[in-house]
């Protein structure tokens, strides 16, 4: 008999076919999220989720999971949506999908890079408003992004695509995280062993660092004062590494040139200080939302479901 699986949210087709070929599924085709009660209420109905960043299941919906539910595999890099903690305490392992993310949002991370560099969305408002008057020689003055420093915090899989796509641009490559990475994987990166550090070395500072308690608003007024000023900062990691009170404030007073965010703090919902700068790029949360990715991400999301019922270790297991 199958195994039952509850997927969370509406997914690309080829994650669809492959869990209902192999599972007794149950997909969300109105994409309606669930809440932690429902999560909690439907264990008792399901040997397996694939949950998203949407799903939230704390400490205490652990807890209260069903004996029935025995794996949990999350669409998405990140997993601070899932107490991973407290489900291997249950006995519940969690896998996550982290490799299918790294193009993607490089990617990303690089249009943000670029459109604040030379204000790309000022030009865009200018268009879409009919205000441009035509070419003028001073207009809109960016940066180019040669000879300039890159400084990346959090030197996993993402910040090191960024990297490789920003050495291309003849940028220089500065980073910090938790551990200095070896030289095969630095290609001359500089390393700093504080954030502080990082930040007074960089031009632009793009953010690939995980969520965590250490981390949470670690952008902030004391340090965005160690940037040069009119750095650009680039974040597509999570919207609560940064503090968005004094980026804002920062952006106001120049401190900080641009701001390119694909990520906030309490998403959907966003600081509104944001939407009358002139100098931030917002994107809606696209870092992954390229197809191939998402499949990518399906694949690796279903992989750790098949080897835990296969008697296997998760192949990408977080806990």
């Amino acid at each position: 008999m199958k195994k039952r699986l509850l997927v969370t949210r509406r997914l690309p087709e080829e994650t669809h076919a492959r869990a209902m070929r192999d599972y007794d599924a149950v997909l969300n085709a109105e994409d309606r999220p669930y809440s932690t009660d429902d999560l909690v209420a439907l264990s008792s109905q399901f040997d397996a989720y694939l949950v998203c960043l949407t799903e939230k299941l704390p400490t205490t919906a652990i807890e209260r999971l069903s004996p029935r539910l025995r794996v949990i595999s999350t669409f998405s890099v990140g997993y601070e949506h899932v107490d991973v903690g407290a489900a291997r305490a249950k006995g519940i392992p969690v896998g996550n999908a982290p490799n299918g993310v790294t193009i993607a949002t490089a990617e990303i991370a690089m249009l943000l890079i670029l459109g604040a560099a030379r204000r790309a969305p000022e030009g865009e408002r200018l268009i879409a408003q009919r205000q441009w008057s035509g070419w003028a020689p001073m207009a809109l003055l960016g940066r180019r992004l040669n000879g300039k420093r890159l400084g990346i915090y959090g030197y996993g899989k993402i910040g090191q695509a960024v990297a490789r796509r920003a050495r291309a641009f003849d940028m220089e490559i500065h980073y910090h995280s938790r551990t200095r990475r070896p030289p095969a994987e630095e290609q001359g990166a500089i390393y700093h062993a504080t954030l502080e550090s990082l930040m007074a070395s960089s031009d632009v500072l793009s953010i690939h660092a995980p969520s965590s308690p250490q981390t949470r608003h670690s952008i902030n007024a004391r340090t965005l004062a160690h940037l040069p000023r009119g750095a650009l900062v680039v974040n597509t990691a999570r919207g609560d590494l940064v503090a968005d009170d004094d980026l804002i404030a920062a952006l106001g007073s120049g401190q900080v040139g641009y701001a390119g965010l694909d990520v906030f703090e309490g998403e959907p919902n966003h600081h509104p200080g944001y939407l009358g700068l002139d100098n931030a790029m917002l994107l809606p949360h696209m870092g992954t939302s390229a197809i191939e990715a998402r499949i990518e991400m399906g694949n690796e999301a279903l992989d750790n479901i098949d080897a835990h019922f296969a008697g296997k270790p998760l192949p990408h297991g977080v806990n």
